[in-house]
């Protein structure tokens, strides 16, 4: 195989680029702050959902990290519609690369609160609210595909199964070799099936459609694993799809005992481990579905 062909440039980490990545480059390229006065009007947000946070001090467990699953999703949407400039101008500056991370987590905060306030079962209707924010953000990005010409749903849905499906898997398999993980419970699985759908997905785009890595790091992976001699057979997002579950596993291994002896902390940081992970992943198909590399 030869080296890779870097095609287009997406947004979130573990996407496509045109340009070569520079000595010493971190960050992915497109990484910039939006405009000050979006900047500051999310600072704000978010250091309100801070302070309210802190005053209620609410539970937060398991069942809140499966319910943020629908907004990390909608976080994504929102980042596939700014790239392809589908979004009013006055929204794109929000869901740039970061501030599609920071604009989910002002939203998803303020419902979370509000949940609070209703009462009842918070983390239920946090994913509720979740799921009813993304349909028009999915659909936004079907309907481009639609009027485009381009929607190809097939291979990146099979992507985004097949990883959460592997990413279970190796979960499954982390919680029977070491039973001091399984404390993670559902929350662990979710964060390793959710770099999963990163791994694979970015394989499926790197391998099967023509698309290429954005970030720096990741792409090392793969340009190393295009000159291996397995390359013609195997492809080169094997290797980064191996890198994500180890990488994921381990993380998990090692935020075991702070869910067991601090579960608030815990959970928190396996809902970050989550977003860094399925962000991407479904970015990565929903990009991939109705834009030709």
């Amino acid at each position: 195989m030869t080296p890779l062909a870097f095609a287009r440039s997406v947004a979130l980490p573990g996407q496509v680029l045109s340009e070569q990545v520079l000595p010493g480059q971190v960050l992915p390229a497109g990484f910039g702050l939006p405009p000050l006065p979006y900047l500051l009007a999310l600072g704000v947000a978010l250091g309100g959902v801070a302070v309210g946070v802190r005053r209620r001090d609410p539970a937060f467990g398991g069942r809140h990290v499966l319910a943020l699953v629908p907004w990390m999703c909608v976080g994504a949407a929102g980042h596939v519609l700014y790239g392809l400039g589908a979004l009013p101008a006055a929204l794109a500056p929000l869901f740039g690369t970061p501030s599609a991370y920071l604009t989910t987590a002002a939203v998803a905060g303020a419902v979370w609160l509000a949940t609070l306030s209703i009462g009842g079962d918070d983390a239920r209707a946090l994913g509720v609210a979740g799921a009813v924010a993304l349909l028009p953000a999915v659909g936004g990005v079907v309907a481009y595909g639609v009027a485009n010409g381009t929607l190809s749903p097939v291979l990146p849905a099979a992507g985004l199964v097949g990883g959460a499906a592997l990413g279970v898997a190796v979960g499954a398999l982390l919680y029977r070799l070491r039973e001091d993980a399984a404390v993670a419970g559902r929350a662990g699985l979710l964060a390793v099936a959710a770099h999963g759908v990163d791994g694979v997905t970015t394989a499926v785009g790197v391998d099967l459609l023509g698309f290429g890595e954005r970030t720096p790091a990741s792409r090392l992976i793969l340009e190393f694993a295009a000159g291996l001699p397995t390359a013609e057979a195997l492809g080169a997002g094997w290797l980064f799809v191996l890198v994500k579950l180890a990488v994921a596993a381990v993380v998990v291994l090692a935020v075991a005992p702070t869910v067991r002896e601090e579960p608030r902390y815990g959970y928190a940081l396996l809902a970050l481990v989550t977003a860094v992970g399925l962000g991407p992943g479904v970015h990565n198909a929903l990009l991939f579905a109705v834009e030709i590399a």
